[in-house]
């Protein structure tokens, strides 16, 4: 039998950045109705499936909520006979948190999404509407449009004439892109956030170029009434790999990013007492080809949007590898400055290396995943309105939440 936790004290436990994984054990169409800034989705049904990949550490404090649904007892169950050995439920699960007077975020990587949201307000992260950018394109002008998705999402639909450059390798492919400083360099995603933290990761690394985010990506777009391309397929070599390391480098220092190697690496390992994830950045054609042993491939841009997915355990440390090296600098900066102790894994790929591709995880049920309304191409105008006003008003509610922690170099 678990025990119970109060809403006051799992908040205090966030505030503290003691390590704690929040579990809402519903379907992801319900947990995206709302849910705690630093709530994780795991669905009951899929505990065996995900749970001893995201939440390494077994003696890690776990708390397990649903609204009333009766997943709780069954769930925290079958963790205990996974090894889990700190599992607790919060008080009165989601009603609880409500009563305590405590936020509720809607949507998914609702604090991934929140952050960008931060940045672009604390930077003044410059951006075009969609109309402009289409007049652009029409008069045939020295741009160059970028577009920091996964390349599959790429690929259902894109801008007309742009380039899958996913967000982590921004900084290391634009210059191949765009080796004229003259050429101004637009950063799209389907909503806001890829594009903001692109755009941003760009000028953070004092790239020459204009760099301008497409305002609100493929949402902006299709509600400004233009088209998109669908089925491309333009990808783009790595630029200038040194001058990459360096700009992206210099940003990690800025932001607090700890670089260490393999010895560190393997006492950071051996520490029982703290949750430890090991990311490869890269894409994953090269982590097939070959990768470090223990660590498991989650492109970065990704990462950085995904962070609930990724690793549910705030507060536990995350070490990257990348064998060029600003991939893993450029997530990691992002990564401290959504409150992460992160590191980069110094010596680059030196060792014996593993092949092979990553087992994929079986897909969830159809049915209960949440429909983003900035993926495919069947999204009603009202929904992707709705999903902006929503982005819109995050920094507001972070501030009301106050549990966050985040920090903009």
């Amino acid at each position: 039998m678990s025990t119970s936790i109060s809403a006051q004290d799992v908040r205090r436990s966030l505030l503290l950045r003691r390590e704690i994984a929040l579990l809402d054990l519903r379907h992801e169409a319900a947990f995206a109705t709302g849910h705690p800034l630093f709530a994780a989705n795991l669905d009951a049904e899929r505990i065996l499936v995900e749970a001893e990949i995201r939440l390494p550490r077994k003696d890690a404090t776990i708390v397990l909520y649903d609204d009333g649904d009766g997943l709780v007892d069954n769930a925290a169950a079958q963790l205990a006979a996974l090894g889990y050995s700190d599992v607790r439920t919060l008080d009165g699960g989601l009603t609880g948190w409500r009563n305590a007077g405590y936020e509720l975020f809607r949507d998914v990587n609702s604090y991934s999404k929140a952050f960008g949201e931060l940045v672009e307000a604390r930077r003044h992260t410059p951006s075009l509407p969609a109309e402009d950018v289409a007049i652009l394109i029409e008069e045939k002008a020295d741009i160059a449009i970028l577009d920091a998705r996964r390349f599959d999402e790429y690929a259902t639909m894109n801008i007309p004439g742009s380039f899958s450059v996913p967000g982590a390798e921004l900084v290391l492919r634009a210059s191949e892109v765009a080796p004229d400083p003259d050429t101004t360099i637009i950063v799209n995603c389907a909503g806001r956030t890829r594009s903001i933290i692109g755009t941003q990761s760009l000028i953070n690394a004092g790239v020459p170029n204009r760099v301008v985010a497409l305002r609100n990506g493929t949402i902006g777009w299709t509600l400004a009434g233009q088209d998109l391309q669908h089925g491309a397929a333009r990808r783009v070599a790595s630029g200038d790999a040194g001058a990459a390391r360096r700009k992206a480098r210099g940003v990690a220092y800025k932001a607090g990013v700890r670089h260490i190697g393999r010895e560190d690496a393997a006492v950071l390992a051996a520490d029982v007492g703290r949750t430890l994830y090991r990311f490869d950045v890269r894409s994953a054609e090269e982590f097939a080809v070959g990768h470090i042993a223990g660590f498991r491939h989650y492109p970065g841009g990704q990462l950085v949007q995904e962070t609930d997915m990724a690793a549910p355990m705030r507060g536990a440390r995350i070490l990257l590898a990348d064998d060029v090296g600003p991939r893993a600098d450029m997530t990691a900066s992002w990564l401290a400055q959504m409150g992460w102790e992160v590191y980069v894994l110094e010596d680059r790929f030196d060792g014996p290396l593993e092949a092979g591709a990553q087992a994929a995880l079986a897909p969830q049920d159809p049915a209960h995943r949440y429909k983003r309304p900035y993926e495919g191409t069947d999204n009603a105008a009202q929904a992707m309105q709705a999903y902006l006003d929503w982005e819109y008003g995050l920094v507001d509610q972070l501030e009301r939440d106050a549990t966050h922690g985040f920090y903009v170099i």
